[in-house]
């Protein structure tokens, strides 16, 4: 017969067996509870940031996707994003300080975002508006032109659909419109080319005069850079010259023959290859056009400086070189 045990003895072991079913529940607790610490900590994390960062929530309005054991949530994913914007964002304005380029100028050229560069501004732009005021112009302008057909008399012929100016527009480096007005032809129009053009006969009402736009137009080109696709088409338009060292032509840039089999490249194409952008879907704007050229040249500044740089050295006068000197003797006294 076995022993029979003491009571104490029995306490003891009620105690021990009791603390031995309790240690896998304590295994389990502490390892879920590291797990609920983490998303605890991730949610703060989130809560915190969310409040610094406009717009909505990201805790609330998230949809959450089960993974094995435990549940993730895809607001790792919308911080990191939210992140990535805001390092951008620091990047690009930093930059613009080194350049001595105003923030809001970056932020209306880039539709409110510092990220991003695209072809839309955050402000509407003003049709017909003519100068910008409080815009800081800088040195590089991109100009687009919209033209009419015009006609005439040369002796006894009737000549027609000659390309005469109706609208001129001008943003500068960061696409800010600087310059848009529509122009009265000097001549009888007979074809306003709606369909491309965007001119009509009502916008004559308010056009300016050739003169005037032609002097504001040189006064903003004195002294820049300026930028254009097929740009000569623009300064004959203009009936205005300006010095070939200072001008940079999409449609001439070596780098963009590749789009059109070795031809001269349309801005609508390069828009939608190199930017990815569409444009000129039907009525042309000049403002967009203008700004889709200066997008590209930006995008490939580096490769228009090298060829700017072949094409235009640098030459040092010969004699400038300075001889060295030689050192005087001193006299011993």
């Amino acid at each position: 017969m076995a022993p029979e045990l003491s009571s104490n003895w029995k306490k003891l072991q009620a105690v021990l067996k009791q603390e031995s079913k309790s240690i896998p529940d304590r295994k389990r607790k502490s390892g879920l509870s590291e797990r609920t610490q983490n998303s605890i900590a991730k949610r703060r994390r989130l809560e915190e940031l969310s409040t610094k960062l406009p717009g909505r929530s990201l805790v609330g309005g998230l949809k959450r996707r089960k993974m094995g054991m435990g549940s993730s949530t895809i607001q790792d994913e919308e911080v990191e994003k939210r992140n990535d914007e805001m390092a951008l964002s620091a990047s690009l304005a930093l930059w613009a300080e080194d350049n001595d380029i105003s923030a809001r100028d970056l932020a209306d050229a880039y539709g409110g975002s510092l990220k991003d560069t695209t072809i839309q501004s955050a402000k509407a732009d003003k049709i017909n508006g003519g100068l910008s005021q409080d815009i800081e112009i800088g040195k590089y302008v991109g100009i687009d032109c919209e033209m009419v057909g015009v006609g005439g008399k040369e002796g006894d012929r009737t000549i027609q659909d000659r390309s005469a100016l109706a609208r001129v527009s001008i943003v500068n480096f960061h696409g800010t419109q600087v310059y848009d007005s529509f122009v009265k032809p000097k001549e009888f129009v007979t074809d306003w080319r709606t369909h491309v053009s965007g001119i009509a006969p009502k916008h004559m009402a308010s056009a300016r005069d050739f003169d005037e736009v032609q002097e504001i137009v040189a006064t903003i080109l004195k002294d820049r850079v300026l930028i254009g696709h097929s740009v000569r088409n623009d300064l004959e338009a203009l009936m205005l010259g300006h010095p070939k060292r200072d001008i940079r032509d999409t449609s001439k840039f070596h780098g963009f023959r590749k789009y059109s089999s070795g031809r001269v490249p349309g801005l609508k194409l390069l828009a939608k290859e190199v930017l990815g952008v569409e444009i000129q879907g039907g009525e042309h704007s000049s403002i967009e056009d203008a700004r889709a050229t200066m997008l590209l040249f930006r995008r490939h500044k580096s490769g228009f400086d090298v060829e700017h740089a072949q094409r235009f050295p640098v030459r040092t006068p010969a004699g400038s070189k300075s001889k060295p000197t030689k050192k005087k003797k001193k006299s011993k006294r």
